[in-house]
């Protein structure tokens, strides 16, 4: 028997206004952009900022549908958009932020299963790693130099091979 460990590590910074300016902005646009959100069904609006190598800023929201699958989360609206809008661009940077009637927007979240695998693939194919800001509407800001980070033990195009 062989043991492994998997190790990652991430920033807590105690609230937006520790980070710097660049970081501050993209958190603060993906505050804004909840607003954008449609969930009628769950009262829990997600966004998601990036900002692009070419220094474009794309943003995507949650858009749920009384049909439950079919709805699609933030981070997988913005990865449309992006490999539509600016095919094979890399993302330097993404902010995620949600706002919720259910209760306090006071900790970070982090993506989903779908779409940590949608990041990962991301990260693939533009052959780099993307840097996460996750902080809800006010609290702990996490920055994640990685999105890969989030899914250990990942399934890949190398396994389809």
């Amino acid at each position: 028997m062989r043991k492994k460990e998997y190790h990652f590590e991430y920033e807590i910074f105690d609230s937006i206004d520790d980070l710097n300016s660049e970081d501050r902005w993209l958190l603060e646009e993906a505050r804004s952009v909840t607003e954008n959100a449609y969930a009628p069904y769950s009262n829990f609006r997600v966004s998601a900022v990036a900002k692009l190598e070419n220094g474009e800023i794309v943003a995507g929201s949650n858009q749920e549908n009384a049909s439950y699958p079919a709805g699609i989360c933030a981070e997988r609206v913005l990865l449309s958009s992006i490999a539509t809008l600016y095919p094979n661009q890399p993302i330097q940077t993404l902010a995620i932020s949600y706002d919720s009637d259910n209760g306090p927007s006071d900790h970070p979240i982090s993506p989903c299963g779908i779409c940590r695998q949608s990041l990962l693939e991301y990260e693939e194919r533009v052959k780099q790693p993307i840097r996460l800001i996750l902080g809800g509407m006010e609290g702990e800001v996490y920055i994640i130099k990685n999105a890969a980070w989030l899914l250990p033990l990942s399934f890949s195009s190398d396994d389809l091979r």
